[in-house]
This record gives C-alpha cells, structure tokens and sequence, in this order.
C-alpha cells in the first residue's frame, strides 16, 4: 500500500505491507489525512518516531477483527490514542495517559498517511452524512481545541486571549468563541486572521498587541518555542495560561513570573470527538476556510513542502 514512512527523513512508499487488525480492531481504508503541525515537527526530531506518521484521518471500515458493532463500511473518524484497557488510567477512562499506550502516528502504532491503518473498534465514531470528508478531517484537531473547555474552568465573563492564527489557534479561537464572547486573537498574519474575523471572533494583529497583563486565560498555540514565554507577559496575577503547542526546539524559560504572579498553567492535549463531530454536524463552526489544499499521494512530497511555507494552514494528502 502507499504510505508516508519516518526514518529520519521522509519516504513516500509504494509497497508497504497492508496491517492486519487485531482482535477488536478494525481495518480501515483512508480517505483523506491532514497533515498537523506534530508531524511538521517530527521532522525536526520531535519525540523519535519511526514508522508511517499522521493522525488526522477520515476513512471506511473495510473490516473487523470481531464484533461488527455496525460499522462495516460506515465513514469513520478515530480517537488515536490506544490504551492497553488495563491499568488504573484506563479504568478511569483516561486511556490518553495510559502509560503503555500507542498513539496513532507518534508512538509504536503506524499512523493514518496510508491507503490503511488499524485502531481498536472502541475508538471508532461514525461520521454524520451531512459532514464532508474534508470537514470530517478536521476531527481530530478540533477536538483537541475541546478539550480546553473540558479541562479548564472558563467563567462566562473572562477576557481570553488565544496567542496563534495557525491552524491550532484558530480551531481554538473558533471552539471558546462559541462559549466565551470576551475572547482576541492575536496573530501575525492578516489572511488568517480574516478567517477568524468572518465567523465572529475579534482579533489583534500581533504588532498592534498591548503586553499588558489583563486577560484571565491565554491559550498558547503558537508552535513556537517563545510562546509559553510571551503567555506570562499577558495573563494576570491569578490568572491561567493554557499551552496548546509542541515544539522539538527547547529554550530555557525563566519560570520565577508562575511563582510571584501565582499563575496556573495547564496542558492540553488530545480531545473529545463527540462536541467536534457535533459541532461540524451543526455547521456551528466552518473549517473549510482553513484548508490550504488537497494534494493526491503521488504530490504528497509537495503537499509537505506547501504545509511548511509560511501562510499555510492544513495540508491534506489524499488516498480516494
């Protein structure tokens, strides 16, 4: 099958084994894959994966490995974290801190840039007709967006700042606007910030930004190291800083402002599918905008190199 294959570099291959599933598993056939900042950074080294990448994906149940449950040729979306179902996280349906996980694309399970790719029938949402293949796409990263609103309290009147008009931002924006009207934008970017302007959300060109600190939540999802950093200078005394990104480059921080300032800082990850899927379903939130292009397998090389110039926001590779 075809597939994008890490080894320390990209290889785009044409004869890479079909996986079977395994008990409870289902094997699916893949329609599109985005293509995330994460992987842009595994590039660059980021947590030393080997093997076939990327975690965005909508696709068709080809077959399962056990009880159909349905799902036989239904469109899919998957949750990408696989916890071993066992342990004391697991129980407690927090299988995303499984310590035995496999995460689809990044940890020990080959990912969703191939014509298939296995994930346990657990993980498995079926996509609503009315959402498009290149809407379902966006699943998994609008949920991770979600997962803010899970994980930290938000009151109605707080003023929030999301830092980053990429494709996490922007998701991020889109998701706390629905909930929270006080919220900014700030960004570099004026094309990006337009996308976030036309669905109702305030922004603040980075230039024209007060480094002041006055907002009670700053969502940081710039994807850049100097993020976290510029968070503390905005966040009030008391207040929450919000880190959304991952980066391979490390740089040392001066935490001493968490202390005096006694800031929360929490870490957001992965999200659920259900408000993401809902929300698409509902036409609440348009990521249609956010898609820079859509590229066969045979250009995916190319499909990288758009995804890393600047301006780009998602890339997917398409396997139709």
């Amino acid at each position: 099958m075809k597939a994008v294959f890490f080894d320390d570099k990209l290889e785009f291959v044409k004869d890479y084994p079909v996986p079977e599933p395994a008990e409870d598993e289902a094997l699916i056939r893949v329609s599109l894959a985005g293509i995330c900042n994460t992987d842009l950074e595994i590039r660059k080294g980021y947590s030393g994966v080997k093997g076939i990448i990327g975690h965005e994906f909508v696709g068709v149940v080809e077959k399962i490995n056990g009880r159909d449950r349905g799902l036989t040729g239904k469109r899919v979306v998957g949750e990408i974290n696989c916890g071993c179902g066992l342990c004391s996280y697991c129980l407690r349906g927090l299988k995303n801190h499984c310590p035995d996980r496999r995460v689809l694309g990044i940890v020990d399970k080959d990912g969703a840039m191939a014509e298939y790719i296995t994930l346990p029938v657990n993980n498995l949402l079926e996509v609503p007709e009315t959402i498009t293949d290149e809407e379902a796409v966006f699943t998994e990263p609008l949920a991770a967006a979600f997962e803010i609103t899970r994980g930290v309290h938000i009151k109605p009147t707080d003023k929030i700042l999301v830092m980053g008009d990429g494709k996490l931002g922007l998701l991020c924006c889109l998701v706390l606007n629905l909930l929270h009207p006080d919220l900014s934008l700030v960004g570099k970017h004026e094309d990006k910030l337009r996308i976030a302007r036309g669905q109702n959300v305030k922004t603040i060109l980075l230039d024209n930004l007060e480094m002041e600190k006055s907002y009670d939540t700053v969502v940081e999802s710039t994807g850049s190291a100097d993020g976290f950093e510029m968070a503390l200078k905005l966040v009030r005394p008391g207040g929450t800083v919000v880190l959304k990104s991952t980066v391979a480059k490390g740089r040392e921080i001066n935490l001493a402002p968490l202390v005096i300032d006694e800031i929360t800082v929490v870490g957001s990850r992965c999200g659920p599918f259900k408000p993401a899927l809902r929300a698409l379903e509902r036409k609440s939130i348009d990521v249609r905008p956010l898609i820079t292009g859509i590229c066969p397998f045979e250009r995916a090389k190319g499909a990288f190199e758009k995804a890393e110039e600047k301006g780009s926001l998602k890339v997917i590779i398409d396997f139709r």
